[in-house]
């Protein structure tokens, strides 16, 4: 159908006020499912951009987050609309024909990538603000920080930032966000599995209210506290007041409690040591593995074969993929690929992309033992 077209007398005004968007397959299909009305949770989605001053800005849905960057377009697209009301003498000419008027032209559009959420952003936020076991001495001196606050100022998703909060330990009391203390953390885990003990529960149906109040009355671990711990290392079934204890979870909070607090620790002493904290009944679920991603093996001193367990958490490492792979390497000049790689988890959208950043950032050698990964930029430690 031919048009007569024109510019809009407020083209100039709003010059830059479009934007278009590329979206990619997994959005689009979000938004084409919201609106159909065959969709088995039809309505809008929501979305929100977040970015503090100084920051680049990214895209959230409910449970991911895209980083967004300016494309150049090599042609030119305008934005037309019908003759705003202002120009409504533009809405026929002497030839019959309708008018519409150029709005806007765009020269780039926004690109949308699934990225990382920006959690290390909690780490100075919720700096000085420790929850530990001498919390009535202290409460005065904390400052407030609430999750209406992370859901503003963090680059997340609310179910990246909650499943953050949980991974970080970070506990909500009254809206407040207060990480606990790994010291205090281990000691409620050795409360629950003695409590468990004493009282012949059963840690696959644990009666939430007969635990919380055992906790409460025999250690001063408020249930606000403790209910909170039972729901990072398990599920709760609100519904039955029950708690299914996560084994593995648990036994790997243990062991890394013991490993933060030595630093350094021979093999056999960490694994005695640790099967003296969960006991018996559950000393069988042990395992070095439980630990990837915050330890490494290295010798005792520099001219002993002996090694030694030391703690190395892949949260003190920097988050920039390049500055990441310059502190591994420093750490340690070559790696082997099932050492490398629980490192660069928090790092990476998925298995794809952490390959694609080996490839980029190591060289890959095979021999007898297996793959090896050493650095393709050489660092002087």
């Amino acid at each position: 159908m031919d048009h007569n077209l024109c510019f809009s007398s407020s083209s100039i005004v709003e010059q830059g006020s479009y934007k278009l968007v590329e979206l990619p397959p997994d959005l689009c299909t979000l938004i084409e499912a919201s609106l159909s009305s065959e969709s088995d949770n039809p309505g809008p989605s929501s979305f929100h951009i977040k970015g503090q001053h100084g920051e680049d800005a990214v895209l959230c849905t409910q449970d991911k987050t895209y980083a967004i960057r300016t494309v150049s377009l090599s042609n030119s697209i305008l934005v037309v609309t019908s003759p705003p009301e202002s120009d409504i003498s533009l809405e026929g000419d002497d030839n019959g024909l309708p008018t519409i008027a150029i709005r806007d032209q765009i020269n780039e559009i926004l690109e949308l990538t699934q990225t990382i959420p920006k959690l290390h952003q909690l780490n100075s936020l919720l700096k000085s603000q420790e929850y530990g076991e001498d919390e009535e001495d202290r409460e005065d001196d904390v400052n407030s920080f609430t999750y209406a606050d992370a859901r503003a100022m963090v680059q997340a998703s609310e179910a990246e930032l909650d499943r953050g909060l949980r991974e970080r330990r970070i506990l909500r009391i009254n809206e407040n966000l207060r990480p606990i203390s790994s010291a205090y953390l281990t000691k409620i885990i050795q409360f629950i599995l003695n409590t468990l003990v004493a009282l012949s529960l059963d840690h696959e149906s644990v009666p939430i209210g007969k635990l919380s109040t055992a906790l409460a009355d025999e250690h001063d671990v408020p249930r606000i506290v403790s209910v909170q711990v039972m729901g990072w290392f398990g599920h709760i079934s609100e519904l039955e007041g029950k708690w299914r204890m996560d084994v593995s979870a648990v036994v790997r909070e243990a062991g890394l409690g013991i490993l933060k607090d030595a630093k350094t620790l021979n093999k056999d002493d960490l694994i005695t040591t640790w099967a003296e904290v969960v006991g018996d009944k559950f000393a069988s679920s042990i395992s070095l593995d439980l630990l990837a991603g915050n330890y490494i093996v290295v010798p005792a001193s520099p001219y002993s074969d002996r090694l030694v367990v030391k703690y190395f958490p892949i949260s003190s490492l920097p988050v920039d993929p390049a500055q990441r792979f310059a502190d591994l390497f420093l750490t340690r000049s070559r790696w082997k690929n099932e050492d490398i790689v629980p490192f660069l988890s928090d790092i990476a959208v998925n298995s794809k992309e952490r390959d694609k950043m080996l490839l980029k950032y190591a060289r890959a050698t095979t021999d007898a033992d297996g793959v090896w990964y050493t650095s393709r930029a050489q660092y002087n430690g």
